[in-house]
């Protein structure tokens, strides 16, 4: 008599067989995805990944920490979901794996980052405190002025240049928390402003611009202080039941605020926040008020270029590039509308780079887990900023922002990173002085 096969998934969330029995592996992926252009290993390939993954789940290997390690590899840009002929999803496979792997064996850092560190704002101020002090006391002028940053290795030393100037203050306790429109005529929306991590602790900047330009066009502007984490990094690093308890923390909170629109100006919180009714679609409880929350989620250069948007009567003089982010280009079909905005403003030339919606190696932590493959991706995207000759790189991504950061000041480049909506509100002070 046979024994029975043990299965070591029983009861828990795994792949359905139609997410991998597919795969022809005729590699048209393989050219569409960074990480194999930079290694040329099968199994830094979105079809090489498919086949491990298919393997593990039918019991032929296991899930080991060197295969874990190639589903972490994926940058998860989607350039293959894209691409593929007959549907097949690798991205998104690898990150099924990483949650499946979480699943078996539950990592403790886990539990403290996501469930205790990003479901609380305070204390997410609190620690990037360091970086505020390192700005705010001049350590950091004074470190670059006498260039002891390239005593760094060069590793430190490209993620303390992805580091925008730290503001004294997180956006949360100094964005209002209702801004009244200030346009001619009555607001035309009631708008729920999304302030994500990056946005609340390093980009206050683009966070004040953006409020700026929705009142401006006669949009009543709510920001709640009590926002959690949108749960991609929980997505990143397999953790969904934090991603669900983040899920269902936000969904209740804008139900309270009575909103129109849900905006956000970080692809990836866009991204996520729109995908709330897949991640809580089996909760007879939530799906329906997912679903209702994630209808109304648009990303800030797709909500304005829906609108009567006033033109910017002063102008920006120079030339800019735009950099489709992955999160924005792809997951959610967002590619003319920050065009459209950029091509607004008075004085400011449009020059479109090639492979603009090529990812830029950032993915959230790459650059600190991996390091070689984010640099390399990164060069490729830079060479193709420079020959554009810009003054300015635009992208709708604060992670994307980062690392083109360190992509100008490792290629030497005098253009500014900035967020499209900045550029709009320049132009809109402008005319104003």
């Amino acid at each position: 008599m046979t024994e029975p096969s043990h299965n070591p998934f029983a009861n828990l969330e795994v792949p359905v067989e139609e997410d991998y029995l597919h795969c022809i592996r005729c590699g048209t992926c393989l050219y569409n995805c960074p990480t194999y252009r930079e290694s040329v290993r099968e199994t830094d390939s979105p079809r090489g990944r498919i086949f491990l993954a298919r393997k593990v789940l039918e019991g032929e290997a296991k899930l080991t920490p060197n295969l874990i390690e190639q589903m972490y590899r994926c940058l998860a840009c989607g350039a293959c979901n894209e691409i593929c002929p007959v549907g097949n999803r690798p991205a998104d496979m690898a990150l099924q794996l990483r949650w499946l792997a979480q699943q078996v064996e539950p990592a403790g850092w886990k539990q403290v980052v996501f469930h205790q560190l990003l479901a609380k704002p305070g204390l997410m101020e609190l620690g990037t405190l360091p970086l505020r002090l390192y700005q705010l006391l001049g350590f950091r002028t004074v470190a670059n002025a006498l260039r002891l940053t390239s005593l760094l290795p060069r590793q430190l030393r490209d993620m303390e240049r992805q580091l925008p100037k730290v503001p004294a203050r997180p956006a949360r306790s100094r964005v209002p928390s209702i801004t009244q429109a200030t346009g001619q005529g009555a607001p035309k929306s009631r708008v729920g402003y999304f302030l994500g991590c990056a946005q609340n602790l390093l980009f206050y900047p683009g966070a004040t611009a953006v409020v700026r330009v929705l009142a401006r066009n006669q949009n009543q502007v709510v920001t709640p202080e009590s926002a959690q984490c949108c749960g991609m990094p929980a997505i990143g690093y397999g953790d969904w039941d934090a991603l669900r308890a983040f899920a269902r923390h936000n969904v209740q909170l804008f139900e309270k605020l009575d909103v129109d629109v849900i905006v956000t100006d970080c692809a990836t919180c866009g991204s996520t926040l729109k995908e709330y009714k897949h991640y809580l679609a089996s909760d007879p409880q939530w799906a329906e008020r997912a679903n209702a929350f994630s209808s109304k989620v648009q990303d800030i250069s797709e909500y304005l270029a829906s609108c009567d948007l006033v033109k910017p009567e002063g102008r920006v003089e120079g030339r800019v590039t735009y950099h489709d982010p992955c999160h924005l280009v792809r997951a959610q079909r967002v590619s003319a509308q920050p065009r459209k905005l950029l091509q607004l403003i008075d004085g400011l030339e449009f020059v479109e780079m090639n492979e603009a919606n090529w990812c830029c190696g950032s993915a959230g932590s790459q650059i600190i887990t991996h390091y070689e493959t984010s640099m390399a991706v990164l060069d490729k995207k830079m060479a193709n900023v420079a020959a554009t000759e810009a003054d300015y790189i635009a992208s709708g991504c604060p992670g994307c922002q980062m690392q083109l950061t360190v992509g100008v000041k490792r290629s030497g480049l005098r253009a500014k990173v900035v967020h499209p909506v900045q550029l709009l509100d320049w132009a809109y002070e402008q005319h104003q002085r």
